[in-house]
């Protein structure tokens, strides 16, 4: 059965590992044919991440498009739908941060970091719920973090970008409850991706890697429609990296 999957953010980090289980599921499931929707603002990336799906049996499209922009998440939705009439699942990954102390923090990097955290998550959700309300079936995630519960010192703008994004999503469950729509929580702690730049080896010894939220991510989508994983918390067994 084919599954019409958009990921966002998906040339590297949790989107990228995210595409790769999805791809790899189709070698473990018989009746599950992903075609993968891969979006990011780097279109290298996404060849890379391609190839690698395919290489798995999957169907892997690249999208290159910056979600805070409006007209290129239309853009996006609209060209999925005419090529396949349909969106089964939509991964909100896409997510940037600005970490310096609070009085140190920018007009600019409040306007950065809330174009695709909270803008851009926002209205892609909104273009995409409808065709899923409307045949009944879907699943949207929610790759938030701990940082939509746990406020840090250094990540008061991501926090508040991760908050809001929690409240949405909660928003959205009660429309989705009533039209058969599965909406998932993912919220991971430290996990090893490119959004922390430069890290020394001794604190990436303490993080999670990006399979290690695909994988649960993928499982919860994989069970059968009647059931919802609603919220996923996964931390390194050492618990927070506090500042």
């Amino acid at each position: 059965m084919k599954h019409i999957i958009i990921i966002t953010g998906a040339g590297k980090g949790i989107g990228k590992a995210v595409a790769l289980d999805f791809a790899k599921a189709s070698k473990a499931y018989h009746d599950f044919e992903p075609h993968l929707i891969l979006v990011s603002r780097t279109l290298d990336d996404l060849e890379t991440v391609a190839a690698e799906c395919r290489s798995c049996g999957a169907t892997a499209d690249l999208f290159q498009a910056d979600i805070s922009d409006i007209a290129q998440i239309n853009q996006l939705v609209s060209a999925t739908l005419e090529r396949y009439g349909t969106i089964d699942c939509l991964v909100n990954n896409a997510g940037v941060g600005r970490f310096k102390p609070f009085t140190e923090l920018t007009v600019e990097d409040y306007e950065y970091t809330m174009a695709t955290n909270l803008k851009g998550t926002f209205f892609i959700t909104q273009k995409v719920f409808p065709v899923m309300e409307q045949k009944r079936s879907g699943h949207i995630f929610f790759i938030t973090s701990i940082a939509a519960e746990t406020a840090f010192k250094s990540s008061s703008l991501y926090s508040m970008s991760k908050f809001g994004q929690k409240g949405f999503l909660e928003s959205i469950r009660l429309y989705a409850k009533s039209c058969n729509v599965r909406i998932t929580n993912v919220m991971p702690g430290a996990v090893s991706t490119p959004m922390w730049g430069e890290v020394a080896e001794e604190m990436k010894g303490v993080m999670m890697m990006p399979e290690d939220i695909s994988g649960p991510l993928v499982n919860a989508y994989l069970l059968p429609q009647r059931t919802s994983v609603e919220e996923l918390v996964i931390r390194p067994v050492g618990g927070d990296i506090n500042e």
